[in-house]
């Protein structure tokens, strides 16, 4: 298990872990985001 002492205890693991924590949660906001432009109503002025 060498590679999971190497994720968690280098420099270049703990940002390889912050880069993938952050995708996901920008992932999640974009879809959260879209799926509430899609639910709503259309503006006709």
């Amino acid at each position: 298990m060498g590679f999971m002492e190497t994720l968690f205890t280098t420099d270049i693991g703990l940002f390889s872990m912050f880069t993938i924590g952050f995708v996901i949660v920008i992932a999640l906001f974009f879809i959260i985001w879209i799926n509430k432009k899609i639910n709503e109503p259309v503006k006709n002025d």
